[in-house]
């Protein structure tokens, strides 16, 4: 009897799950219908400002993944700032949200999301989470610029952008990489790197002393 009883509740909350679901898919087609277009993202603004703010850090994820997937239905320049505003948050699920509407939004409309990840890096200061995630949201999209807006990170003061545009690099596979990675063969900032299910420590350097090696591996195979 427990064990129907339980299969019972099971399947009651599954239906309330579905219900769910649909709830928050018409709350979400309101949102992305309302008009005019900048009064609404003038309160999604305000209200990853507001999340931002909350103690929790559940709560703080639940909203700003909440906002990151209303803006993952819009186009245009200040929703690309938006959900690189989301990406920079310290919340993990949250920045995967955000990274996945960023990526999937640069293969229909490169050109948003690329002017948008070169004002992030005018705009974001050293330090900030969004800064070492970007080249990753660009790399997979078959566009030319791509290669350019990356060495781009090779000159930022975070040396963690600097590591991540570096690895980026290297996914590209393009050689014409090679004489921007060079410049950074003596830079001696410190960045930590995960490798082989540990963290170590090495300088930029010699991740791009590395990375010209493997460039160069990978241009000599195409010969």
């Amino acid at each position: 009897m427990s064990s129907a009883k339980g299969a019972r509740s099971a399947q009651a909350i599954i239906q309330d799950l579905y219900e769910a679901e649909r709830a928050l898919r018409k709350r979400f087609d309101e949102l992305s219908s309302l008009q005019p277009e900048a009064a609404v993202l003038d309160a999604i603004a305000a209200a990853i400002t507001a999340a931002r703010n909350e103690g929790s850090a559940e709560e703080r994820t639940l909203r700003l993944s909440s906002l990151a997937q209303v803006l993952a239905r819009k186009t245009g320049a200040r929703v690309v700032d938006l959900l690189i505003d989301i990406l920079n948050s310290e919340e993990t699920d949250a920045r995967i949200v955000a990274g996945s509407a960023l990526k999937n939004l640069a293969f229909d409309r490169f050109k948003e999301v690329a002017q948008g990840v070169e004002r992030a890096l005018k705009r974001l200061p050293k330090g900030s989470p969004a800064l070492p995630e970007l080249p990753f949201v660009l790399v997979e999209v078959p566009e030319p610029a791509v290669l350019k807006i990356v060495h781009e990170f090779l000159k930022h003061p975070d040396p963690e952008a600097v590591a991540s545009g570096i690895e980026a690099c290297v996914e590209l596979g393009d050689p014409k990489s090679i004489p921007a990675l060079e410049k950074l063969v003596e830079d001696r900032r410190l960045v930590e790197i995960d490798e082989e299910a540990e963290t170590v420590t090495v300088t930029i350097g010699e991740l791009a002393e590395e990375a010209c090696e493997m460039l160069e591996g990978m241009e000599d195979e195409g010969e």
